[in-house]
């Protein structure tokens, strides 16, 4: 996906910026009884009729200057005239390209992965049971993001490629729907509640006519997000907390209303730029995160360090932080998969109450003695 490893703290970090428009499908048919499916993802709503569903991806990336809408169409089922202008995809999907590691999991959960076709760079992909379809050649590496290998994907004729931009200039979506692919653009990227990433896994359900299955499975990780929650919400807030490292001379820190500052918040620790507002990062200098961070508690580091001595050696002013020199550091990106994809990076937006286990584990270890962590590791 766009997990470019030394890039990807800033990708995913620097475009968590998310804005609201007007939901365009709730004025296509006002008066009709049917509801949004959607309740805590803000860039996504599924409206189903009979027959068809009524899709509208909302904001896709930063600034982006439409929505993009799209009917899926069951067999037989009749589309108004009034639809008859949106993209239209024939469910359920047999064939699927996805661009992106975080699709991964939503399709495995919903056991269909043996639907994907191809990917981008399939080392990129961790998961064990992906990585057999791969190996087998079920799974086709369709090149890189910004260059697919449209021939490939041509001969491969998915029933749907899901991808994603980055801004309004999308040459690449252009020549995708010029070689007359069926293409759906997600921004799940763009979320900043942990739980309105997750439920994107309901579009998953859509495409593939498992939409109840779907709901389940959200509902179980919504169920586990809020029991987690529940077991620090009597807690103090007493961890102040260092986030993130240098990139280049620039260190980024996640604004208050982040997807990562939502995870402190709920995980009842003093994320010490929660104030700081909106929804992307701010690039400060080494000085200024020195100066309020240095006395922090817990220091939570990115890249790809996994000992206290690379950290150290990556940067020698590390060791000026309180958390590195009680050897209070931890780090959620040093577990990789069998071909060196980062597991956080593809499995943690599907599954945000694993994540926040982690992370109250790290701020309230009394609570969860017993647990292990799924993605953060101490740094030794």
């Amino acid at each position: 996906m766009k997990y470019f490893f030394p890039k990807l703290f800033i990708v995913y970090s620097f475009f968590l910026l998310i804005g609201c428009k007007k939901n365009e499908t709730e004025n296509l048919v006002k008066a009709d009884t049917a509801k949004n499916t959607i309740e805590y993802a803000s860039g996504l709503s599924i409206v189903k009729y009979e027959g068809y569903s009524v899709v509208n991806v909302i904001n896709p990336w930063p600034n982006a200057n439409k929505n993009f809408i799209y009917i899926l169409k069951e067999k037989e089922a009749k589309i108004p005239d009034s639809l008859q202008k949106y993209t239209t995809i024939k469910v359920p999907l047999e064939s699927i390209v996805v661009t992106s590691t975080t699709n991964i999991p939503y399709l495995e959960m919903l056991e269909v992965e043996n639907k994907l076709v191809g990917f981008p760079h399939t080392d990129y992909i961790s998961s064990e049971k992906t990585r057999k379809l791969i190996d087998q050649g079920s799974v086709k590496n369709v090149g890189q993001n910004e260059k697919l290998d449209m021939e490939k994907l041509i001969d491969l004729a998915p029933d749907l490629i899901v991808t994603f931009g980055v801004d309004n200039n999308n040459p690449m979506l252009d020549n995708l729907k010029k070689s007359g692919l069926n293409v759906l653009i997600q921004g799940d990227w763009m979320e900043q509640s942990p739980l309105g990433k997750a439920e994107w896994i309901k579009l998953y359900g859509a495409l593939f006519g498992k939409e109840e299955k779907a709901a389940e499975l959200f509902n179980k990780i919504v169920e586990s997000y809020n029991q987690a929650k529940k077991l620090v919400a009597e807690k103090p807030a007493s961890a102040n907390v260092l986030y993130g490292s240098m990139y280049e001379d620039v260190w980024y820190v996640a604004k208050g209303k982040s997807w990562v500052a939502q995870f402190m918040k709920d995980a009842k620790a003093n994320y010490l730029w929660a104030d700081l507002d909106g929804t992307g990062s701010e690039g400060l200098s080494f000085e200024k995160v020195l100066d309020k961070a240095k006395t922090a508690q817990v220091w939570i580091a990115s890249g790809a360090v996994k000992t206290l001595d690379e950290l150290g050696k990556s940067n020698p002013h590390y060791t000026e932080f309180d958390a590195f020199t009680n050897k209070n550091v931890y780090n959620f990106e040093t577990k990789l998969g069998a071909t060196g994809g980062i597991i956080y990076y593809e499995l943690s937006p599907s599954r945000p109450d694993l994540v926040l286990k982690d992370y109250i584990k790290i701020f309230h270890p009394d609570l969860m003695s017993s647990y292990e962590f799924t993605f953060a590791t101490k740094l030794n």
